[in-house]
């Protein structure tokens, strides 16, 4: 085993772990459960107490072909996720995670997880938009659910057992940059503690990010304020570049006004999105399967019905869902949580009267790119392209791992199918675990010095901060960019607005580079961390304003009303073009340079599904 005596740099401690992960919720808690069950020394870096990360706020279920309550198999699973992804998903690696979902569904089962139960004592599933039987035939009942709550029921699942397992948690710290040597390889992370302002070296052979999404880009956002996309500002900072950003999930059920998340579950368990005339209008956009429709295309269906001025309220500005026929015995066994959300956000009893809704933010398709083991792995530039101009190679980050909502292995795509998100975070962070766990025993575990100039970059950001005497406002200029994206990146796009926004986004980057700290006090200087969160904010918006404005067709999340099919493509529907898009964008941050890499479309043993209109 390694050597584990800690040292200093430049006065700076420095504390030494066989493994680092940056992130405290499902995925990263995942991951370290692995880790710390194979006698390794593990650390969580989170912002927040474990069991208040993001994944909290997952509701509906975590998506595995178990077959309880109808008949299902990870076959139909596989394809409702290619063709959810609008065939932009990387085939052999949807595969993996379809195949895996019963086995780490049935390990949380085992572990404790207190899912909710049929009357025969196997696990309850629900119905989900975009999943399917027998390849599209009719609705499936594949989301293992915990009520709706099942977010909070798998924190504190994996939280017990990573205490029982002897995971270290550093709570309330936030982690500002990766330690990279002369080589390119990551040896740690450099993290500054809230409650005293301590900064500290974390050095580890490997490093985990599970730093979750940064749905805060956003005005309107179901994301919660911590979203703010930490962990792949760490790896821009890095130079590594970041895969598909371009495509963001709106929600269709964010409540109006508050954008807080309504589940999936409530359409699962028979919910009905009603315009104002009372209209099932799902029925009109997706004959089969209704309501229970893929979210990008009920959110378009719901905009659309707003444009052509069937929305509702006063100002005709949303759309209400319908859940007063479900019954209040079931509304309060099943959905629990949405019945305290509509008294609190919108003053609504759901047992009595339609609760309005809006499509929100909520969902990052994109992020750091990685293989089906969590390994970072970015395009070999030096090797050149193949013939169709793709960058086919790739060189794995030594050292780096990149799970959960930060990182795209590309089993989203262009769409992400709901409950997904869950078995993306289970089934990346138990294999992230088992393959540094392989890695781990044949690695060299001596702990070498490092060099004091690690520090230099961090703590001229500190430095800047702490001495700024003028400056912008961290908040406000966080506000400017979440309004910028409002506008020129929100459920239908167009090339013109794209562009626009482009220019909007860059011209704030003198403003980026002036953030003034008023308070230079070190304990709990919350607006320290907010500065450090804008710049991780503002990566994120580039690469996705400037992936949007590049990406010159219509597909899945991206929809742009410019572009028309190809002649020659007639499986194709309006606007995608998969003669000349069917490839990954990759955005690096130096330059705002676009490349692009081909999508895998071999999967592992089964038969490669073909594109073609994706109709419900």
């Amino acid at each position: 085993m390694a050597t584990r005596q800690d040292n200093t740099i430049s006065n700076i401690k420095t504390l030494n772990y066989d493994a680092v992960i940056v992130g405290g919720g499902g995925s990263g808690m995942r991951a370290s459960l692995h880790l710390a069950e194979a006698g390794m020394k593990v650390a969580v870096l989170t912002k927040v107490f474990p069991t208040r990360s993001h994944t909290v706020a997952a509701q509906g279920g975590i998506g595995a072909s178990l077959g309880n309550m109808s008949n299902d198999n990870w076959h139909f699973h596989f394809y409702d996720t290619v063709k959810g992804s609008d065939w932009l998903g990387d085939q052999d690696a949807i595969e993996y995670m379809c195949r895996e979902a019963p086995k780490v569904v049935y390990e949380l089962e085992h572990m404790g997880m207190p899912f909710d139960r049929n009357e025969d004592g196997t696990i309850y599933q629900r119905p989900f938009g975009g999943h399917t039987s027998n390849y599209g035939e009719k609705a499936v009942q594949r989301a293992c659910a915990a009520a709706d709550r099942t977010g909070h029921a798998l924190l504190h699942t994996l939280y017990q057992k990573n205490l029982q397992q002897g995971t270290e948690f550093f709570i309330e710290w936030i982690a500002l940059d990766l330690i990279k040597d002369d080589a390119g390889n990551i040896n740690g992370v450099i993290a500054i503690e809230q409650e005293t302002g301590t900064v500290a070296v974390f050095q580890s052979p490997i490093t985990v990010l599970a730093t979750g999404g940064a749905g805060r880009i956003f005005a309107a956002s179901t994301n919660a304020y911590i979203n703010t996309g930490d962990g792949i500002g760490m790896a821009v900072r890095a130079g590594i570049p970041l895969q598909d950003m371009e495509f963001w999930q709106f929600h269709p059920t964010g409540v109006h006004g508050a954008g807080v998340l309504l589940t999936e579950g409530c359409r699962g368990e028979g919910a009905i999105l009603r315009n104002k005339d009372g209209e099932a209008f799902m029925e009109r956009y997706a004959p089969t399967v209704k309501d229970l429709a893929p979210r990008d295309l009920v959110s378009r269906s719901m905009d659309q019905e707003i444009k052509e001025g069937r929305g509702c309220g006063p100002n005709a500005d949303h759309i209400v869902m319908d859940m007063t026929h479900l019954g209040v015995e079931t509304i309060m066994k099943r959905l629990p949580s949405v019945f305290e959300i509509g008294k609190n956000f919108a003053n609504v009893d759901i047992t009595k009267e339609p609760i309005p809704v809006i499509p929100t933010i909520h969902y990052m398709m994109g992020g750091i790119p990685t293989t089906i083991h969590g390994q970072v792995i970015v395009p070999d530039l030096e090797a050149g392209t193949d013939e169709d101009g793709l960058y086919a190679k790739g060189n794995v980050i030594k050292g780096l791992y990149a799970i959960g909502e930060c990182a795209c292995v590309s089993v989203h795509g262009a769409n992400r199918l709901g409950t997904n998100s869950l078995l993306d975070l289970l089934v990346f962070g138990r294999a992230a675990g088992k393959h540094i766990v392989d890695e781990f025993h044949h690695a060299d575990h001596n702990y070498k010095p490092l060099d004091p100039r690690v520090l230099d970059y961090t703590v001229s950001r500190l430095d800047k901060l702490q001495q700024s005497t003028s400056g912008y406002n961290a908040q406000d200029v966080a506000d400017e960019i979440r309004a910028t994206m409002q506008t020129h990146a929100s459920v239908f796009r167009t090339q013109a607005m794209m562009d626009e926004g482009v220019a909007k986004i860059l011209a704030l980057g003198d403003k980026i580079d002036q953030i003034h700290l008023a308070d230079k006090s070190q304990v709990f200087n919350t607006a320290r961390i907010e500065a450090f969160e804008v710049a991780n904010l503002y990566e994120v918006a580039k690469a996705t304003m400037i992936s949007a404005a590049q990406r010159h067709e219509s597909r899945g999340a991206h929809s742009v009303s410019d572009y028309d099919r190809p002649e020659d493509d007639a499986y194709a529907p309006n606007g995608r073009n998969d003669n000349d898009w069917m490839k990954h964008t990759l955005w690096y941050s130096e330059g705002n340079k676009i490349i692009h890499k081909p999508v895998r479309k071999v999967p592992l043993t089964v038969d490669y599904i073909e594109p073609k209109v994706r109709v419900y």
